[in-house]
């Protein structure tokens, strides 16, 4: 996605007291509001303030995800994950895709009126929307920015349905509009665990937070009475494929009261690809020739590989009364798409 439909917002200030906009503008965002806080949470990062002309965006047709309409109210994402696949969209804006995508975020500052508005329109016919598919729309600023709550008031409002896949725990603070919303239409809830080591939590993704956190939330959200599906990804050859790994996390899964749990193993687009290739060279340098192996021919690992994996999380899901999402159901997380032809890219 190109940034063509997005403009500056009128510069009103912020009520929580930003420092001056003084940091430089992205060349592809020449007129937008650039912001940093004096807070610790956001120590090192940049928002981008703009104005969208568009919302609601159709998914390419060659994508076969089970969704065909997204919303992303921001663009990067301070999780700061190594191998989010959505690193290289920030290059699209003249940024880099790696400490660029953690550090320097757009900010869709309109969003609610803006899904207010393409719901209303008389072209709209009611499909479902997706939310969290790109980055996390429950990522760190929106505590500060506050943009899903318009989002799925309007929603509710036209009894659009919609899903939500998120790592953060954040969502808690709009249960009562997601139950609102839920009472009149189909509403989907999804998690992202993909590992429940700690140890592993901290290094790779750093600015999430804690598996048990998120499942935590998993199951105050079905103690709510949703429907909580667990997206177990990404599983990480040689960090989090092992059974003791696998049992642990759908163990876990299994007694935070989530519905299903669905496994996918990591891939390495470019962007995401370079930088997690730099992490595991300094973290664990000893799994780079695996990578290499399993990487050699393009973004994903052999199917043979993920059909294995598949198969041991499914057998674990089973022992612990879980199974995968049924096809048609609008309240199951995204699926990967397959395996795009080989592309021959470098891993270090």
């Amino acid at each position: 996605m190109r940034w063509e439909n997005l403009s500056a917002p009128p510069d009103e200030g912020h009520p929580d007291g930003p420092a001056p906009a003084t940091p430089p503008l992205p060349l592809a965002l020449p007129g937008a509001v650039a912001r940093t806080f004096d807070t610790p949470g956001f120590a090192g990062m940049t928002f981008y303030e703009v104005r969208a002309k568009s919302i609601i965006n159709r998914v390419p047709g060659t994508s076969q995800v089970p969704f065909e309409w997204t919303i992303n109210p921001y663009r990067g994402c301070s999780h700061a994950c190594k191998y989010c696949f959505a690193r290289n969209t920030h290059t699209y804006l003249d940024l880099d895709a790696g400490a660029d995508f953690d550090r320097k975020v757009i900010v869709k500052v309109n969003a609610g009126e803006l899904v207010r508005r393409e719901l209303a329109a008389p072209r709209w016919r009611g499909a479902h929307v997706a939310m969290g598919t790109n980055v996390d729309c429950y990522q760190r600023a929106e505590g500060r920015y506050r943009l899903m709550p318009p989002i799925i008031e309007a929603l509710r409002d036209f009894a659009n349905p919609f899903s939500i896949l998120t790592k953060g725990t954040l969502i808690l603070r709009d249960l009562p509009l997601l139950r609102q919303a839920a009472a009149v239409t189909r509403v989907g809830v999804s998690y992202s665990v993909g590992f429940v080591d700690e140890a592993l939590w901290r290094t790779v993704e750093p600015g999430t937070p804690s598996p048990r956190r998120r499942l935590d939330a998993v199951r105050q959200l079905t103690d709510a009475g949703f429907d909580v599906g667990v997206l177990m990804a990404p599983i990480l050859p040689g960090l989090s494929d092992s059974d003791e790994s696998i049992e642990a996390t759908v163990s876990a899964i299994a007694a935070a009261g989530a519905t299903s749990v669905t496994p996918l193993a990591l891939h390495l687009r470019p962007g995401a690809r370079e930088w997690y290739a730099h992490w595991l060279a300094r973290e664990y340098p000893h799994l780079v020739p695996r990578y290499r192996q399993l990487y050699r021919a393009g973004a994903y690992a052999p199917q043979a590989y993920q059909r294995e994996l598949t198969a041991r999380v499914r057998m674990a899901a089973r022992r612990h009364g879980l199974h995968r999402a049924e096809g048609g159901d609008q309240r199951r997380q995204p699926q990967a798409s397959p395996p795009p032809a080989a592309e021959q890219l470098s891993l270090l």
